[in-house]
């Protein structure tokens, strides 16, 4: 990878990072970037769906089963908005599980970016599988 590209990179993983303090989620904060021609197209955080209450977790500190991950939020919010995510690239702070992964792959997204390692690498490993680009980026 290029210099530039890297420097890039840190760039759009550090504002990910930070979008991701939009989360009302206590046990894990999540942000995502969907970037296309140096522009960024989409959003998201995890959290809980539009009209809900902002809580994440349950009484037990287990995550509510309807909780969205920040990688289906702004594939959600590019689908909405009619323009198109293909070729372009993901910044998201954790890595996508598979489901996520799944999401990504119908989405055209041609590299995915992330900055810390999830106990399960499924979504990764599918990503890979579909000749996607994945970098991880330790932040």
């Amino acid at each position: 990878m290029n210099e530039k590209q890297n420097n890039l990179d840190q760039r759009y993983m550090r504002m990910a990072r930070i979008w991701a303090e939009n989360s009302y989620c206590e046990r894990r904060k999540v942000g995502a970037l969907l970037i296309k021609d140096k522009m960024i197209i989409s959003d998201g955080y995890n959290g809980t769906p539009s009209g809900f209450e902002n809580i994440c977790e349950d009484e037990n500190n287990v995550s509510k089963p309807y909780v969205l991950h920040a990688e289906a939020n702004a594939i959600s919010k590019i689908a909405r908005s009619h323009n198109s995510s293909d070729n372009s690239t993901l910044y998201v702070t954790a890595s996508p599980c598979i489901e996520c992964a799944k999401l990504i792959i119908q989405a055209g997204i041609k590299r995915v970016v992330y900055g810390e390692k999830y106990r399960i690498m499924d979504g990764v490993e599918l990503l890979e599988r579909a000749n996607i680009e994945v970098v991880f980026l330790e932040f």
